[in-house]
């Protein structure tokens, strides 16, 4: 059966020449940041990527399709959509069957990305496993995806507001390769370092390029989490973010927060207790990940054409 897949005429030259795409989600535009300062970071990414030698690729759910890179136009009318769902592994086929308009978060990104021929995503954090999950067992789908669909996913750690120890748990469980790059430290988004040591280091793209083609050749399943530790002088460091998650954290428990509504609340009311500096930082950092993601993906096209 022919998969839904619309590509923008950007991307799909992009795919046709063998040009380097790389990968982007679209939560961070529906779910993440407000009109229109969504829309204008989103840009900013693109021409990010695109400066970097590579093509930008945003994936959304539209009209009964996955659409593959948008338009200027498509950009702008999801920016300003209502009622967008949130696309993770579970409700993924139920948005296009029912032709909602969706925004994919990392799970849904990497399903999509994989089905298109993408090898490499560009993102801020990835989800992980959530303070007091010993309870509710509040686990991203995020991790298992990251075991089962074979894309590199670059991003800046795991949000802060997340158990991070816990998180780094289950990927090792899962065979998730971490690697950071630049650093031994496991990066905490907004932060350069979240104390834990990552699994593994590699500072060169070429290398995690490397990699990412040997992991295809050995048959092993699963993508690879590089991550990208926020440049030095826009970070908010630990000692002054980990006290405002923790006051996030405590006003989302006892205001009954839970499920998916935990993470934008928490991302929101951080943004307000940081009088924006969150935000600044989660932009800085995106932009940072865009360009180690599209010196991967260049890599993994000379590699393959070597």
């Amino acid at each position: 059966m022919k998969l839904p897949l619309q590509f923008s005429e950007e991307v799909r030259a992009a795919c046709d020449a063998g040009t380097p795409v790389v990968a982007l989600e679209s939560t961070i535009i529906t779910h993440g940041m407000p009109y229109p300062q969504n829309v204008e970071t989103a840009r900013l990414v693109e021409a990010e990527v695109r400066s970097a030698g590579a093509v930008p690729a945003i994936i959304a759910v539209m009209d009964g399709n996955i659409r593959i890179g948008l338009s200027p136009e498509e950009l702008e009318s999801l920016g300003q959509a209502k009622g967008v769902m949130k696309l993770s592994r579970a409700d993924l086929a139920i948005a296009l069957a029912s032709k909602r308009t969706g925004a994919t978060t990392v799970a849904a990104t990497m399903i999509c990305a994989r089905l298109a021929g993408i090898d490499v995503f560009a993102t801020g954090g990835i989800g992980g496993v959530h303070q007091g999950a010993e309870q509710d067992f509040d686990i991203s789908a995020d991790l298992r995806e990251l075991s089962e669909t074979a894309v590199s996913v670059v991003s800046a750690g795991a949000k802060a507001i997340l158990d991070l120890p816990k998180t780094l748990e289950v990927l090792e469980t899962l065979g998730v390769p971490v690697i950071a790059v630049g650093q031994n430290d496991f990066p905490a988004f907004w932060s350069r370092s979240s104390g834990l040591a990552a699994p593994l280091r590699l500072d060169d793209p070429a290398e995690i390029a490397a990699s990412h083609l040997m992991r295809a050749r050995l048959g092993l399943p699963g993508g690879q989490l590089v991550a990208n530790p926020i440049p030095p002088g826009d970070e908010i460091t630990r000692d002054i973010m980990m006290p405002v998650v923790a006051s996030a954290l405590a006003e989302a428990k006892s205001r009954g927060i839970a499920a998916k509504a935990v993470t934008p609340f928490l991302l929101q009311r951080i943004y307000e207790l940081t009088e924006g500096r969150s935000l600044t930082a989660n932009i800085a950092l995106v932009l940072n990940n865009a360009r180690l993601a599209s010196a991967i993906a260049t890599e993994i096209v000379r590699q393959r054409n070597a």
